[in-house]
């Protein structure tokens, strides 16, 4: 396997979920098998790749109960690639792994289990907050990506972030790293967009990818038709922006 992604930022709305899809779906489509994992108890990567959780079970039942992954993971309607699902029960997940025994490890070894060459590429869509599921998924991961939202307060949290993901690497996961960072919800009109785009690349450095997300209503409305914008609306500006960060993904390896 190439690499496990986690996609992460403990603020809500910066397009973590909306990444996950759409990143997912334009990897799959340049030749990769792709598995998102949703480990959000919103759901968002769910929905937004038009899943429901039935019998197969959901990331809960993986955690919890050691359901092996595979047989969760769903095929979407983008060949190539497929979700574990997530549901409402996660929160539970949550206060149920608070006393197992290397709580911090499921994930990591729930993935080791899948059968080689399923997949060349794991992306983790992560909560909003820094708690247990983002552990799991940042000592399963080998690299992050960080999206980071052009406006204002986007780089408020991220010292927080950092730290942690300074904490996993030094005391479960020395492996990880830093694998990019990703401008999200850019309005060109606005002085304040470049503000913060400029402040990010020069905080993050070559980390930052040259591609930038725009805000645009085909992204937004994508997910209400369980579709990536790559099967509902291809020639938006949205759509070619993921396209992009997906070719200089692949690119970095």
């Amino acid at each position: 396997m190439k690499s496990v992604v986690a996609i992460v930022n403990q603020k809500g709305g910066v397009g973590k979920s909306t990444t996950a899809i759409n990143l997912a779906a334009y990897l799959s489509e340049k030749g990769e098998k792709i598995l998102v994992l949703d480990m959000d108890p919103q759901a968002n990567a769910t929905s937004g790749l038009g899943v429901s959780v039935g019998d197969e079970g959901c990331m809960y039942d993986v955690l919890i109960e050691g359901r092996p992954l595979a047989s969760v993971a769903r095929q979407t309607k983008v060949a190539g690639l497929h979700v574990a699902p997530a549901s409402i029960s996660l929160v539970g997940a949550e206060v149920e792994m608070v006393s197992a025994l290397s709580r911090e490890t499921k994930l990591k070894r729930a993935i080791s289990k899948l059968p080689p060459g399923t997949y060349d590429r794991i992306l983790i869509d992560c909560p909003p907050s820094l708690d247990l599921l983002t552990l799991n998924a940042l000592t399963a991961a080998n690299e992050v990506l960080i999206p980071v939202q052009c406006e204002y307060y986007a780089l408020e949290g991220l010292t927080q972030l950092m730290q942690s993901i300074r904490m996993v690497r030094e005391e479960l996961n020395p492996e990880l790293r830093i694998g990019g960072v990703l401008l999200t919800m850019y309005d060109p009109r606005t002085n304040l967009a470049k503000q913060v785009a400029e402040e990010v690349r020069s905080f993050f450095g070559e980390r930052v990818f040259e591609t930038i997300i725009p805000r645009n209503v085909r992204l937004s409305e994508a997910p209400s038709y369980g579709i990536p914008v790559a099967m509902y609306a291809p020639k938006s500006t949205g759509a070619e922006a993921y396209e992009s960060v997906a070719t200089e993904v692949m690119a970095r390896g």
